[in-house]
């Protein structure tokens, strides 16, 4: 069946979900520079095609999925200095994930699962930090595969891996698997690798892409992106969050 999407639904009829098998997926993105062939939404892009693609995967269990719109304003201190980038405080956005969570949960939903595809540290630590108040308040249960632990990035491309993967070959592949239309081909295809570690920048003190050595705000090898990786790596997004949804319902024994 077509994905159920919170925003087209009447409230009536959300009433009659959250009495059932219902798990909400909160595709969490960006407005941040992604090179210059790249779109500024890249990573609400992702976010929202993992969660829809996981939301089919659960159905196809039994269970209904419900796509709540994406959260595209977040923490991007590192891509503040380029146009367009839209940066919000770590307060703000993990006080805007727990009044999700708490609306939801007023609303009969049990379960609320995060589809992340933004990795700046600031914004990781205030979805993080959004989880541990709603896990001590209780309701909803929240999910959220961390995609920068190490044993799930090893389940991601060799480049999400070497940390070299912000625009490059990683969500470029996603990008033209996904929403082709968005990424400017001539651009793309022209720009040299830059095999630069954004992780290691981090650990080295770096605060901005320019400071870790990305003055176009890409890292990796965007030239080497392709559908035929994104809809790999796409199909490995929605397996990692099916299967964490699917673990946490199996200890509320929902």
């Amino acid at each position: 069946m077509p994905v159920l999407r919170l925003a087209e639904l009447p409230w009536s009829e959300l009433a009659a979900l959250a009495r059932g098998r219902c798990v909400a997926l909160l595709p969490v993105g960006a407005i941040e520079a992604h090179g210059p062939h790249l779109p500024l939404g890249t990573d609400c892009v992702i976010a929202e095609a993992m969660a829809a693609a996981a939301a089919e995967r659960l159905d196809r269990r039994g269970l209904t999925a419900l796509l709540l719109p994406a959260l595209a304003y977040t923490a991007a201190p590192f891509a503040a200095a380029f146009p367009g980038t839209v940066s919000l405080s770590a307060e703000t956005v993990t006080a805007l994930v727990v009044d999700i969570g708490r609306s939801l949960a007023a609303s009969g939903l049990p379960l609320l699962a995060i589809a992340n595809a933004h990795f700046d540290p600031t914004h990781v630590r205030a979805l993080r930090d959004a989880v541990a108040v709603l896990g001590e308040e209780g309701k909803p249960t929240v999910v959220f595969p961390d995609l920068t632990r190490r044993e799930l990035a090893a389940r991601l491309t060799d480049e999400f891996r070497s940390g070299a993967c912000h625009a490059g070959r990683y969500e470029g592949s996603l990008v033209l698997a996904v929403r082709p239309d968005l990424v400017r081909e001539e651009v793309r295809r022209g720009l040299p690798s830059h095999l630069v570690s954004l992780t290691a920048a981090m650990r080295e003190g770096k605060h901005t892409f320019a400071e870790a050595g990305g003055p176009e705000a890409y890292f990796g090898d965007p030239a080497a992106a392709s559908r035929e990786e994104g809809e790999a790596t796409l199909a490995a997004l929605a397996a990692i969050l099916e299967e964490a949804v699917l673990a946490e319902l199996d200890q509320m024994r929902f």
